[in-house]
């Protein structure tokens, strides 16, 4: 019976995950994404995390019929974009959605700040002069070369990544290269964000952050309620 007891322990033990800042930085985006699939785009589920959007056009069919990207960062912190091959191939116009929060102690985060912005393709692009599609194939080349080794990958990407044409473009490349990946990711920073993509919107902490017109709630703890837009 001790036998027993001591492997179910243990295999608890292994089951559980481990603890970590960004882990718990990722579910509190995850359940923004969830909360605005639930809310505004008919409780949409992903096929797949690797499909191009991650919420496609069919599912929003009450905020203009474009695919929607949603993103979660802390204030004031560069937004995340993913994989900088498949945002630089974006030639469609999309909904982007940025929620914004602060870390108001230790177990609790507060939404300090959402934006819906819509972006057309060619004020995308415009972000990324005059990175091309050679210069991004260049620096992936080199980070996915398993002929070098971490640290020389990460000093070649490095080298590449701080001259022209990265240094001149306003998206920013993220070399992410480490012994469980190497991938090329890219991000835009806070300012850049608002100066833009929302060049109208105040960046500063609101007090009641809102979505279409729908307040953000502090936690996402219940099944948020299909809103219709007006």
């Amino acid at each position: 019976m001790k036998h027993l007891m001591l492997l179910v322990v243990i295999m608890s033990a292994i089951c559980l995950p481990l603890y970590s800042p960004a882990r718990e930085v990722q579910s509190h985006g995850l359940l923004f994404e969830q909360w605005l699939r639930d809310t505004f785009f008919g409780g949409y589920k992903p096929q797949n995390y690797t499909q191009k959007w991650d919420i496609p056009a069919m599912a929003n069919p009450d905020h203009g019929r474009i695919p929607v990207n949603p993103k979660a960062t802390k204030h004031g912190t560069p937004v995340g974009l993913g994989d900088a091959v498949r945002q630089f191939e974006i030639n469609e116009t999309f909904l982007l959605i940025v929620g914004f929060w602060e870390q108001v102690t230790p177990a609790e985060k507060r939404w300090t700040n959402v934006q819906a912005v819509t972006v057309a393709p060619e004020n995308w692009k415009k972000l990324w002069l005059p990175v091309t599609q050679a210069d991004l194939d260049r620096l992936n080349g080199v980070i996915k070369d398993k002929s070098l080794s971490l640290e020389e990958a990460r000093k070649r990407a490095q080298e590449i990544k701080s001259k022209q044409p990265f240094t001149l473009a306003v998206i920013q490349v993220n070399p992410k290269i480490d012994s469980s990946q190497r991938r090329l990711q890219c991000s835009l920073r806070f300012d850049d964000f608002f100066k833009h993509l929302a060049p109208v919107a105040s960046s500063a902490v609101l007090p009641n952050p809102q979505v279409f017109g729908v307040a953000v709630p502090a936690q996402f703890e219940s099944a948020p309620r299909k809103i219709s837009p007006p």
